[in-house]
């Protein structure tokens, strides 16, 4: 055995040397997988995917191993020990905690032969000590990496910071965060994150990735509004991306922040950034190199383009396709104006009168689609209205095949969330031409459709895993990278679906990865949220996972995909509190969304509102065909059974019957209510006696 040990997180042991975690059944049904047990993550210098969790008995036992750790290799008498774990130390103090420390032991070194000396958790003096390597706890490598970093260049600290960064697995010290032994370090491990967060970004900066680093730090500094570097880094990243105006109002959000936090004014720092930002110093633009080139190739060949190609040609509008499908992955405000301009584009091509031109630029915006709510449902009509106008006068069989396929594929992606059944036809219609013909890219854009159309009932997150498996090989075989990262969340959603946290945490590593090499700031959006989710099904504390969820909020602002961010953070809020049998303590002003009619008859049952909640539930229509159908099923059941609705309770059994086995809202990847079956129970139940 080579033990690892955790505590940034829950307090946990890894055997690195083992099997496969997946081999050894670890996280593999709804709820799966304890606090700490995360034997799918890759731990640092060791092989991805080979750590095996130890069972470490109980609190009591996590908390001697916890506070060894802390001691870093120094003795712990006994006496100091039980003084630390009991308020009140019982009797047989000493007694519990010899058996303590040899039911670690045991864990720890399973081949020991009897009566042979520990090597790890040794007997020395008046009490006990770890005896752990330098690298063995992911604490200390922590900060070794993050000291390491200071000398490195741009790209080797920004990539040696992210894979640190991603050995947090929550709060550190979990659950005895709050302890007094614990508190110090946790706060200065907490405070060792921060900075490398803000490192990781200047590293960012330096390269010349101004928009991810915006993304990133937008949620930072809402979680950490005292820090001031972070807010100016925040600034200058806004403003190497061209958003002059966004710049000085986060300084001026800064300003506010540092005042109510701290009572303090901005530094010389920021009040220089600011000075310097309005007078467009020319010493904030990026230094040549670091995206400098880049735009000096853009800059010619651009330049060139103009020159070369008439103004009114028709190529122009096929590189304008091409141009949006990069622009709408580029994160921010790209994604809005990509899906302004495609439909403009469309229209231009229509004009024409060239049904295959028209059906070209249709069909080449094969932008990845991971989240079934329409950004803007009217745009998306118009654009399937196109489509099938195309479809009309495209001429059957021949060469026209792949954009068959690929105007059927966008039928189906643009109408997803409908009841229409036209949107699942033209996915299995675009899957079969594309398999037929054997093109990788099209069998791609035709898999996503079939994703995007694979909701039309609860309880199709298996069917979902395969779809999302073959997404990742057809891509990677064949260097669809977009595709790829697609298929990695696909599969994150589904794997928490089925409670196989394991398998989910993997996809998110592997989508994370790709996004870092390829520069896709939005995949960060879908992957910390499932963080939040993640630390929740682990068992963090509820204040903790609330103020995780309040942090993540921030990144959906300005993300440019008002379908997932609307009435989301309210929603996830709700679901925390509901699963651990909270008050719905929420203002009359907070917005809900789209979430609303599933979400007022609980708020009004908390109210003592019964009238109001039973005519409310009556008005309430069956969820839309979506990621959180099972959650908003659950929400519906819950006011039923409150109400002593039989009807509507009915409804709810009926359609939550398949999805039995699933975690409510998992399949989201961003939030949960918690295994479907105690729902269902207590609904079969309320049919049986009523």
């Amino acid at each position: 055995m080579r033990v690892r040990f955790g505590v940034l997180g829950p307090v946990t042991a890894w055997d690195v040397g083992g099997e496969p975690a997946a081999a050894c059944g670890f996280g593999g049904g709804p709820g799966g997988g304890g606090p700490g047990d995360e034997p799918g993550r890759a731990l640092p210098g060791d092989e991805p995917g080979r750590a095996v969790a130890l069972e470490l008995k109980g609190p009591r036992h996590r908390s001697v191993l916890a506070r060894l750790i802390v001691a870093q290799g120094r003795v712990v008498p006994v006496r100091r020990l039980a003084e630390d774990l009991w308020a009140d130390p019982p009797a047989d103090a000493v007694g519990a905690l010899r058996t303590f420390v040899a039911a670690l032991r045991r864990a720890l070194e399973p081949d020991r032969p009897p009566r042979a000396r520990a090597r790890l958790l040794v007997t020395e003096g008046p009490g006990y000590a770890l005896r752990a390597a330098p690298d063995a706890v992911d604490a200390w490598r922590f900060e070794r990496a993050v000291t390491a970093c200071a000398a490195l260049p741009p790209a080797d600290a920004a990539a040696r910071l992210q894979e640190a960064l991603g050995w947090w697995r929550g709060p550190a010290y979990g659950e005895f965060a709050d302890q007094p032994w614990a508190r110090a370090e946790g706060h200065r491990l907490a405070e060792l994150r921060l900075h490398a967060v803000e490192r990781h970004a200047e590293a960012l900066l330096a390269l010349g990735h101004a928009d991810r680093v915006a993304a990133d730090l937008r949620a930072h500094t809402a979680g950490h509004p005292g820090r001031e570097h972070a807010w100016r880094l925040l600034a200058l990243a806004l403003y190497r991306t061209g958003r002059q105006g966004d710049a000085l109002d986060v300084l001026r959000r800064a300003r506010a922040a540092l005042a109510e936090e701290q009572g303090l004014e901005p530094g010389p720092g920021l009040r220089g950034l600011e000075e310097d930002i309005l007078r467009q110093a020319g010493h904030l633009r990026p230094a040549p190199g670091a995206g400098g080139a880049a735009g000096q190739v853009w800059e010619r060949v651009a330049s060139a383009y103009d020159r070369t190609v008439a103004a009114g040609a028709r190529t122009r509008l096929e590189s304008t396709v091409d141009l949006l499908r990069g622009l709408a992955v580029s994160g921010g405000s790209g994604l809005l104006a990509a899906r302004e301009h495609r439909v403009t584009a469309i229209a231009a091509a229509e004009d024409l009168g060239d049904a295959e031109l028209t059906a070209r630029l249709i069909g080449a915006y094969d932008v990845p689609a991971v989240w079934t709510r329409l950004d803007d449902p009217e745009q998306a009509a118009r654009v399937v209205r196109a489509a099938e106008r195309a479809l009309a006068t495209l001429p059957a069989g021949g060469g026209g095949e792949a954009a068959r396929a690929r105007l059927l594929a966008t039928v189906a992606v643009e109408s997803r969330g409908s009841a229409s059944a036209r949107g699942a036809q033209a996915a299995r219609q675009a899957e079969r031409i594309a398999r037929r013909l054997g093109d990788p890219a099209l069998l791609a854009f035709a898999l996503n459709a079939v994703f995007m159309q694979c909701f039309h009932r609860a309880g199709l997150a298996a069917r979902r895993d395969e779809i999302g498996a073959e997404l990742v090989e057809v891509a990677a075989r064949h260097g669809l990278a977009t595709f790829e990262i697609l298929g990695h969340l696909v599969r994150m959603q589904a794997r928490g679906a089925l409670g196989d946290f394991a398998g989910a945490d993997r996809a998110a590593a592997a989508a994370d990865r790709l996004a870092t090499r390829d520069e896709r700031p939005l995949v960060a959006v879908f992957t910390r949220w499932y963080g939040v989710l993640r630390l929740d099904a682990a068992g963090a504390p509820v204040s903790g996972v609330a103020a995780a969820y309040q942090e993540a909020a921030a990144l959906l602002d300005g993300c440019g995909m008002p379908g997932l961010a609307h009435g989301l953070p309210p929603l996830a809020l709700l679901c925390l509190r509901l699963r651990h049998g909270l008050p719905l303590e929420f203002d009359d002003g907070t917005d809900w969304g789209p979430y609303a009619p599933w979400v007022r008859p609980l708020l009004l049952i908390d109210r003592g509102r019964r009238a109001e909640a039973a005519g409310a539930l009556r008005a309430v229509p069956d969820p839309p065909r979506d990621h959180l159908q099972e959650a908003l099923w659950c929400l519906t059941g819950r006011a039923a059974l409150a109400l002593g609705d039989r009807d509507t309770t009915r409804r709810a059994h009926t359609a939550l019957a398949p999805a039995s086995g699933e975690l409510a809202g998992a399949g989201s990847g961003l939030l949960t209510l918690g295994p479907v079956s105690p729902h269902l129970s207590d609904l079969t139940a309320a049919l049986t006696t009523g």
